[in-house]
């Protein structure tokens, strides 16, 4: 994986260190919105426009390809298009009388011919339909081989497609293969066109597995010749124009029925030495009966002079197969082995399933429980972390073209009641950001300013210039209570507590998406911090609320700008170097979330990606021992597994609510994707109540779900593709509203109120 260009650094900046090649990430905690410069300048009007990399289309192309093989899974699965229906009769007016009246088992109106044949006396031809099945088409190949006999195997194409070894080996023992449609519908139901697809589609399924085609066909749902009538008639004219034999049969051995081994062998048995075509079926269901009725039945009619062959061998004729070779025969090998993939594929992914649907419950069981004892810790009367911290704090705001938020900023932090120093580092800006902030003139307020650098080297210049030993850092596009600064530090009064990660809130929440964005901090990353803060390994200090100890910040060489999620690097290595991370619920920041989906999208991608270094370049931790090994057997396994693999597989869960919809089981889906949505609701409303937030901004959770979560899923899909091709990623300036600073007040902190908005 490659990082982004080094930026210049200042004073405090920390050694370079390996650069990371790898990780992932998927539900990253919030982290800087604004602040920090961003190297790259928007291109000069007229200038070239580039075109769009590859890879910003690979996570779509995925994921269509995905839905592709699921499609095709289904598809051959015949869990669509399947006919069942039970058609009354019809009349038979239009059926010629010869083959109403002494129609034998084969009908041929090939070339306009209209008439029957019928297997001599002695001979029968023993028939399967609907297979070949995993399962039992091997032990009626089994039976018949161990017998001497052959028969005809009817064979749908969605079948075929799934087992071509057994179509291959039907054709290797001597057997002939018919076709028996591809998806099983009733025909005198369809079209013309529909009716060519069913043969067409069957001749490339096996042409795809044994390289043949077959001229003998069988309709679904036939029976004899003389149960002809106007609406099966046609179907079988037409049938013959294509170049098919009809076959039916004279006996039905009614196996499906599963009546006994007895019943099986005298329904099937001709009587009087005739000849016959037999019906019975080697899939569909349980087989056994009809497998061990063969072992009886081959043996006794061989005894009485009976032979058991192929049909065109006992009608004299030439072989129903011909080979398949050029164009067609690689059209049936690709789309055999399509099938195969789609089979595969699928196989892997309902394992896949199983395991993100462990993990979401896993992930969701360990939230509600460790909240709640974190928020039972720390909302127990008398809980303090220590000693009060009433000495003077300084905050850094690194500030990049941040012209529209930065006086609210400042203001916000004017009316704190803990003594701070301000720093505003101008990181470059061209916008007049700097000259703002020196016009408020403002006490216990400095300027320092630099050249364009990046927000890191922006931070370790804010740290060199503070007076004050803890440290609290916000973005530009922030706004503070009045008591967010005291409560921030406060845990602090605890001297193993190196950084202290606040309570961020999405300010601009009015809109749809800023109103899914809310939900999102609140439930997903705010829970998470309580329960990451009782596993001892929270992942992030959010760059728009966190505090530090100056003395922790030296010790692991300040601010890296390695990656581009300086703050979830420098999170995992304090705690490689034994500081306690936790998270102050009260100490809230109002920060201003992207309005737009390109803005959200540029965001989370450089979250997304930036957190995917970090975690490659502190894997050392899981072999390393002392506080960093601790941390990376725990904290990391865990990271991973709930910032890596659920996210990346939780697509999954929607893919085959798709799914289901389409090819069934659909009420089962439909309710198993509700329960999984129910789980998700419950853990969203105790988050709300945790915060004591509004419910009535849940309404929109459902539509999340579906738009606004397949969103963050190609986001991260996006970053694992730029990680593993190499490509770089540069930092993106969002642009801002000033949304926040618009509002008349300042947000403050309003206990036991059911809503943290920020208030008019």
């Amino acid at each position: 994986m490659n990082t982004r260009s080094k930026r210049g650094r200042s004073a405090g900046s920390r050694h370079s260190h390996a650069q990371p090649r790898g990780g992932g990430s998927g539900h990253a905690q919030p982290r800087s919105g604004g602040g920090g410069g961003r190297r790259r300048a928007q291109p000069a009007r007229g200038a070239k426009r580039r075109r769009v990399p590859l890879r910003y289309l690979l996570p779509l192309l995925l994921l269509v390809a995905l839905m592709a093989m699921l499609m095709l899974r289904g598809y051959t699965h015949s869990e669509i298009l399947a006919d069942h229906r039970v058609r009354p009769p019809a009349a038979t007016d239009q059926v010629p009388k010869k083959i109403l009246e002494d129609g034998g088992p084969v009908i041929d109106t090939r070339g306009g011919h209209e008439g029957t044949l019928s297997v001599p006396d002695h001979r029968l031809v023993l028939t399967f339909d609907d297979g070949p099945d995993p399962e039992w088409t091997p032990k009626v190949l089994d039976v018949l081989k161990k017998h001497g006999a052959h028969g005809v195997f009817f064979v749908t194409g969605t079948m075929a497609s799934r087992y071509p070894d057994l179509v291959e080996r039907m054709v290797d023992e001597g057997h002939e293969v018919g076709l028996h449609t591809f998806n099983h519908p009733d025909l005198s139901y369809q079209s013309k066109s529909r009716i060519d697809w069913e043969l067409s589609q069957n001749q490339l399924a096996l042409a795809g597995a044994a390289g043949v085609r077959t001229s003998l066909f069988r309709p679904p749902y036939s029976s004899f010749s003389d149960a002809m009538d106007n609406k099966s008639w046609p179907v079988t004219k037409y049938i013959g124009s294509r170049g098919y034999l009809t076959v039916v049969n004279n006996t039905d051995s009614e196996d499906w029925k599963r009546p006994g081994v007895a019943e099986i062998i005298r329904r099937a048995t001709p009587k009087n030495g005739d000849g016959a075509i037999v019906l019975m079926h080697d899939s569909g269901g349980d087989r056994s009966q009809t497998v061990a009725a063969l072992d009886t039945f081959l043996p006794g009619l061989q005894d009485k002079g009976y032979k058991f062959t192929n049909l065109t061998e006992a009608l004299g004729a030439p072989s129903a197969h011909a080979p398949v070779s050029g164009i067609e025969l690689w059209k049936g090998k690709a789309w055999v082995f399509l099938v195969g993939a789609s089979e595969n594929i699928t196989g892997v992914l309902v394992v896949a399933l199983a395991v993100i649907g462990s993990l979401v419950m896993l992930r969701f069981g360990l939230m509600l429980l460790l909240s709640a004892v974190h928020a039972r810790k720390v909302r127990k009367k008398g809980f303090r972390w220590g000693h009060d911290v009433t000495e003077p704090v300084s905050v850094l705001v690194p500030a990049y073209n941040e012209a529209k938020c930065i006086e609210a900023t400042v203001r916000s932090l004017m009316t704190s009641d803990h003594p701070i120093e301000i720093i505003v580092v101008d990181d470059g800006s061209s916008d007049g950001t700097a000259l703002i902030v020196e016009g408020l003139r403002l006490p216990n307020v400095r300027v320092v300013r630099q050249q364009n650098a990046g927000k890191p080297a922006a931070l370790n210049r804010g740290i060199a210039n503070a007076r004050y030993d803890l440290i609290v850092m916000m973005d530009g596009d922030t706004v503070f209570e009045q008591s967010t600064v005291r409560e921030l530090v406060q845990p602090f009064g605890d001297p193993r507590v190196g950084a202290v990660a606040g309570n961020a809130k999405v300010g601009n929440r009015d809109s749809l998406i800023g109103a899914w964005q809310h939900i999102e901090y609140v439930m997903g990353f705010n829970l998470d911090r309580r329960m990451y803060d009782m596993l001892g390994c929270m992942p992030t200090i959010p760059g728009a609320v966190g505090a530090f100890r100056r003395s922790a910040l030296e010790r692991v060489g300040g601010m890296s700008d390695d990656t581009l999620a300086e703050d979830t690097d420098i999170t995992m290595a304090m705690h490689r170097d034994g500081w306690r991370v936790v998270y102050a619920e009260k100490a809230r920041a109002w920060t201003e979330a992207p309005e737009t989906v390109q803005q959200l999208w540029s965001q989370r991608y450089r979250w997304s990606y930036g957190t995917m270094q970090a975690i490659w370049k502190h894997r050392r931790s899981v072999i390393e021992s002392g506080p960093s090994g601790r941390f990376g057997r725990v904290g990391m396994p865990l990271v991973s597994l709930f910032m890596v693999l659920a996210p990346l597989l939780a697509p999954l869960i929607d893919v085959f609510l798709l799914y289901g919809l389409v090819f069934g089981p659909t009420q089962k889906t439909i309710v198993a994707w509700l329960g999984v949505l129910a789980v998700q609701a419950v853990c969203a409303a105790y988050a709300f109540r945790l915060d004591r937030e509004r419910m009535t901004h849940l309404i929109s959770l459902p539509l999340q779900q579906i738009l606004y979560r397949q969103l963050m899923y190609v986001v991260l899909l996006q970053s694992w593709i730029t990680a593993l091709t190499g490509g770089r990623l540069r930092w993106q300036k969002l642009r801002r509203t000033g949304v926040l600073g618009n509002q008349p007040s300042i947000p403050q902190q309003r206990t036991g109120s059911p809503d943290r908005r920020p208030v008019a």
